[in-house]
């Protein structure tokens, strides 16, 4: 089948092995990368996934500037955390090697594993929908990204902290399993990136005509428990963390409702000339 065959001349079967490929590509640059992850041990444990188990992160050093400079305190400095990561299975670090550097290979190849899917998309649209559409793998890139840093240098480091610094009694040691430590970093960093997609979403079900600005505003309090609920739901029980990935997701709720304005305004304008044109 030629590359270039336009997808509307292309049978059933057809689309599924263009379909195949696009898949195969994206998975290949998931493996590359996780091949690539999984080589570099030392940065990879050493730095990013233990980053925010250590004093040192960059989270804990800015708290405790921060709090030196606005109210002359060391209350937010961070001398230690009082946890050791233990590896309580055979298998437990050797498997965590190799989640940990799929979950990274996912993370980096993300852009292009959704270019190549919306390559796959894209040629189905309208061609008011394609110019409309442009730049959607750049900002669906961006807000993943974004949410991924937010996740990991704030929310984690937070969520990690008050695990950490949380007992029951004096005598309650905390050791915590390397499997679950690896689980709870990757979740709130992926869950965060995930999340960060809500302009995204709003974006596309607007221009379906499946929500409007109308509908947002409406259940904007509906949405804001939601929100809250979610955030509850994917942070550790303490309310700094839930107001901390609760706020960026609710200025991105107004965000969105900006952008569905911006749509329905745009959808009216067209619907209005066009009226106007069969009327002349």
């Amino acid at each position: 089948m030629p590359a270039d065959q336009p997808q509307a001349e292309m049978s059933f079967l057809d689309h599924l092995e263009a379909f195949r490929w696009h898949i195969v590509r994206a998975l290949s640059a998931v493996v590359l990368f996780s091949i690539i992850a999984f080589a570099s041990k030392e940065f990879v444990f050493g730095t990013l996934i233990l980053g925010p188990s250590r004093p040192d992160f960059w989270f804990y050093q800015m708290a405790c500037n921060l709090g030196q400079t606005v109210a002359n305190s060391t209350a937010f400095c961070i001398e230690e955390l009082p946890f050791i990561i233990q590896s309580r299975k055979m298998t437990g670090q050797f498997s965590m090697h190799i989640t940990s550097s799929i979950v990274l290979g996912i993370i980096v190849a993300f852009p292009y594993f959704f270019w190549e899917m919306w390559r796959f998309v894209s040629p189905a649209l309208y061609e008011n929908e394609k110019k409309t559409s442009r730049g959607a793998t750049f900002f669906v890139s961006l807000l993943f990204m974004s949410g991924v840093l937010f996740g990991y240098y704030i929310v984690a480091p937070i969520s990690i902290n008050f695990l950490a610094n949380y007992q029951v009694d004096a005598s309650v040691l905390n050791e915590f399993d390397i499997t679950s430590y690896v689980s709870t970093l990757t979740m709130l960093v992926l869950a965060c990136g995930l999340m960060f997609q809500l302009p995204m979403v709003i974006l596309f079900m607007s221009k379906a005509g499946i929500i409007n600005p109308q509908i947002l505003k409406k259940y904007r309090k509906i949405a804001i428990v939601v929100i809250l609920v979610i955030s509850a739901f994917i942070t550790p029980p303490d309310p700094i963390s839930q107001l901390l990935i609760s706020f960026p997701l609710l200025i991105l709720y107004e965000i969105s409702i900006y952008i569905s304005a911006i749509i329905h305004k745009r959808k009216d304008k067209k619907e209005a000339d066009l009226k106007k044109l069969e009327e002349s």
